[in-house]
């Protein structure tokens, strides 16, 4: 009798840290630094489905190091990793391996999707280091089992030699895939690409966005909706879709006036969002120490940057985004 109360015991302890462990946890500012360069941002959120976590993939800029010049902080880096099994919690696992490098080479803005067990990442793929922004720059293609080594399969041929920031999408009734890009060279404009297989991409060198300048799409379906956000410089766009080619912005921005929370007083940039469940997360980034009384300053103080994490609400047909509003939350795969 006495073991079999032993094991139940035990049993109900098991059981009752498993559920402590999947009970929402409060969202921290910031959520995520980076351990090695402290400039973490582009994040991008998806589930590794053999590890059972959750995985972050972002740009690591060289904000702590100095006798940089010019943007060549930007540069030089590759792709952080960070793990959580919550989407709250993140700690720093490593750098991507990817197998495809030459030499001074710079990875920026992953975007990472599964399909029938295969990872895909379409990477803007900097061939140097550079001190400013005029250099070419374009989207490559790799594919990984497991989310930390990526082979490289090939380069796209898109609408110029600056094109950064793709967000694909899955068509509805299995019509394919649609990669939305940033076109630099037509004015930091939004156009895309498409895909029936994720392998072979045939470019449309179409203008979708093109109203104000931006990066960063990301797009996302949610309320009955198709949703992009951009990178506004100005805070977030918001644009809505019932066909996935004609875009309209709502008036207002999102994260664009300063929150209050620690490292949160700064617009928001460059995001991801997950839809989970009925609800919608947004991960973006912000440059702390980009504060007024800092305008014109160049350090490590105003280069580094942060992940932050808040929810999206919905109202009257608009997107919002309360980056103060207390959140608690536990992703579920």
């Amino acid at each position: 009798m006495k073991k079999i109360l032993l094991a139940c015991l035990m049993l109900f302890s098991t059981y009752t840290f498993a559920q402590k462990s999947k009970k929402a946890q409060l969202v921290p500012k910031p959520l995520y630094s980076d351990p090695v360069y402290d400039g973490a941002a582009d994040p991008v959120v998806i589930w590794n489905k053999g590890e059972k976590k959750w995985f972050m993939f972002y740009t690591n800029r060289r904000a702590n190091v100095k006798n940089l010049d010019g943007v060549s902080w930007v540069h030089g880096t590759r792709i952080g990793i960070a793990e959580s099994k919550d989407g709250v919690k993140w700690k720093y696992r490593d750098t991507c391996d990817i197998q495809y490098r030459l030499t001074d080479y710079t990875h920026w803005a992953p975007e990472v999707i599964e399909n029938k067990g295969i990872y895909h990442m379409y990477l803007t793929y900097v061939p140097g280091v550079f001190k400013d922004w005029r250099h070419p720059r374009h989207i490559v293609h790799l594919t990984s089992k497991n989310l930390l080594n990526w082979k490289f399969k090939s380069k796209l041929n898109l609408a110029s030699d600056r094109c950064i920031d793709a967000s694909v999408f899955k068509l509805p009734d299995n019509k394919g895939w649609r990669m939305y890009y940033n076109n630099e060279m037509a004015g930091k404009s939004i156009y895309y690409a498409d895909s029936k297989d994720l392998y072979t991409w045939e470019d449309k060198n179409t203008k979708l966005i093109g109203d104000k300048g931006c990066e960063g799409p990301k797009v996302f379906y949610w309320k009955n909706t198709y949703w992009m956000v951009v990178d506004n410089w100005k805070g977030l766009g918001i644009y809505s879709s019932t066909d996935l080619l004609t875009w309209k912005r709502q008036p207002k921005n999102i994260l664009q006036e300063p929150g209050k929370g620690v490292d949160d007083g700064v617009m928001g940039g460059h995001a991801d969002v997950v839809v989970n469940g009925d609800k919608a997360y947004i991960y973006y980034f912000t440059h702390p120490g980009r504060t007024p009384e800092n305008k014109g300053t160049d350090n490590a103080i105003t280069r580094r940057s942060v992940i932050q994490l808040a929810e999206l609400e919905y109202q009257d047909g608009e997107i919002t985004c309360n980056r103060d509003k207390p959140l608690s939350i536990s992703l579920k795969p």
